[in-house]
């Protein structure tokens, strides 16, 4: 790297050249960039093609009850994140939190964990954008889309975090206008006034709908309205570069819950209502055809011909922002993990620019190898590191939820007030309590099915539940190494990292 000496006329007089060093990452993140990062991170391929399959699944009503349900669980944990996040802003925070409230065994397990999600989650999504691109040029060789999407999203990385921050609010703009015209476009259609739907609720008042399948249909597609929910506790992870976290934290937490929570009950609506859940289009798990996009079939119906190709554009453009969220996450997660002797050292290197150069090419380069891996062994091991993944979030979530309930513990227990705290959670303890239990009863009901059939498929139930064990064995090893023990509430630190 180089760095440039300039005179008060802004004339250069020398460079020299610089290495990264150690040091401190830097504030530069506004309110409206920290909640555009968070909605690039959670809405994605899970809302313009998932969510189709959740209704097919369900049933509109079955589908609207889900995201509801895993909507509020998200509000529980987001205000959660929020009062920990004003009250100490720190990068990283779902292992520091952890470490520092609960045990420092579970901080490196969640923390490991969170950035194995994320970095094999770039494999995935530069893979899903490779597709996209096979609508326009088919003779192009998936791997040129691959190399040429990781450098993008690798070159938006080592930008500076304010520029990082700005490229990601354009990103998700243009998530949002979409979403914002399909739900006008949708109405206007709901109530008779556009072509291509009759008016009224027939789709909700047919045979075997609103809910079908019943309760235990609602249960089974929990796990696909959390995933989609998930990049939201990305806020929490760039509290720690907020230009002001006790004003932004709070603001973007309410904003970004909101707005998703809109985004996804409306959009759902909408769907479920146009669309019937028997369209067998709506089952479709093939992101490059993205005709059965359930929002391509709502433009279609409205007779506007270019919708496939607008919505490959939004699809291009999401999977491409939630994977520069996602790298964004995970390079922090291990820069801070590397400043608490929970990783190599070298991870906390930054650059002048205070971006962790290290572990973010660390990061990359996983993501890299994780997208490799689907040539060898018919994608085997793509498929096993993508299992180990999945249920990261819901662990993430579940982390936060515990680490909050030890810190409001702790917080009272050293005698400070409640009342002066900038933000704080409602329903406490209630609150955590019941987004911990919705958490765990999720990550082990999330494929009951494969219990409860004839002949027990065992080799089903290892791949849907590999991620727990694989979690454990983290938490505990560390536990067993470094003989950490949950600490006292009184003993809680809460002041070190603690914004004035």
């Amino acid at each position: 790297m180089k760095e440039a000496a300039v005179s008060k006329n802004g004339t250069i007089l020398k460079t020299k050249k610089t290495k990264a060093k150690t040091g401190e990452l830097k504030r530069g993140l506004g309110s409206r960039q920290i909640s555009m990062i968070a909605i690039g991170g959670s809405i994605g391929t899970g809302l313009f093609v998932a969510s189709g399959a959740s209704i097919a699944g369900a049933g509109p009503g079955g589908a609207l009850a889900a995201y509801a349900i895993i909507g509020f669980m998200v509000y529980l944990l987001m205000t959660s994140l929020g009062e920990m996040a004003t009250y100490m802003p720190v990068t990283g925070s779902f292992s520091t939190y952890a470490s520092r409230f609960a045990d420092p065994a579970l901080g490196f397990a969640l923390g490991w964990n969170y950035w194995f999600s994320w970095a094999v989650t770039l494999a995935v999504e530069t893979s899903a954008a490779a597709l996209v691109m096979k609508y326009w040029l088919p003779d192009v060789p998936s791997f040129v889309w691959n190399a040429l999407f990781l450098a993008i999203i690798l070159g938006l990385n080592l930008m500076s975090v304010k520029n990082y921050g700005e490229a990601e609010y354009w990103f998700s703009m243009v998530k949002v206008i979409a979403i914002l015209v399909f739900i006008v476009v949708g109405f206007l259609m709901i109530f008779g006034i556009m072509s291509g739907h009759s008016a009224g609720f027939s789709t909700f008042t047919t045979k075997d709908a609103p809910f079908h399948g019943g309760f235990l249909a609602v249960i089974g597609i929990f796990m696909v309205a959390g995933f989609s929910f998930q990049g939201t506790e990305i806020v929490g992870i760039v509290a720690g570069e907020s230009d002001n976290p006790k004003k932004n934290v709070p603001k973007a937490i309410r904003q970004v819950f909101w707005r998703i929570l809109l985004f996804y009950l409306l959009t759902i609506l909408i769907i479920g209502m146009i669309i019937p859940f028997t369209d067998s289009r709506l089952l479709n798990e093939d992101v490059g055809k993205i005709a059965m996009s359930p929002f391509t079939l709502v433009f279609e119906r409205a007779g506007i011909a270019v919708a496939a190709s607008v919505m490959n554009a939004v699809i291009l453009t999401s999977v491409l922002s939630a994977g520069n969220s996602g790298v964004y996450a995970a390079t922090r997660m291990l820069w801070v993990m590397a400043k608490e002797k929970q990783a190599p050292k070298s991870l906390a290197k930054v650059s002048k620019n205070g971006v962790p150069v290290y572990a973010l090419l660390t990061t990359m380069a996983v993501g890299f190898a994780a997208f490799l891996s689907s040539f060898f062994g018919e994608g085997k091991v793509f498929l096993w590191l993508l299992n180990i993944s999945g249920l990261t979030g819901f662990i993430a979530w579940f982390g936060i939820a515990i680490s909050h309930y030890r810190f409001r513990k702790a917080y009272m227990a050293q005698g400070k007030d409640v009342d002066k705290l900038v933000y704080k959670a409602k329903w406490f303890p209630l609150g955590p309590l019941l987004a911990a239990g919705l958490c765990l009863f999720i990550i082990f009901g999330q494929n009951y099915k494969a219990f409860f059939s004839a002949h027990i498929d065992w080799q089903e139930i290892l791949v849907s539940y590999v991620s727990i064990p694989a979690f454990v064995i983290i938490w505990l090893g560390y536990k067993f190494i470094k003989k950490t023990k949950w600490i006292p509430l009184k003993d809680v630190d809460l002041e070190n990292g603690r914004h004035e």
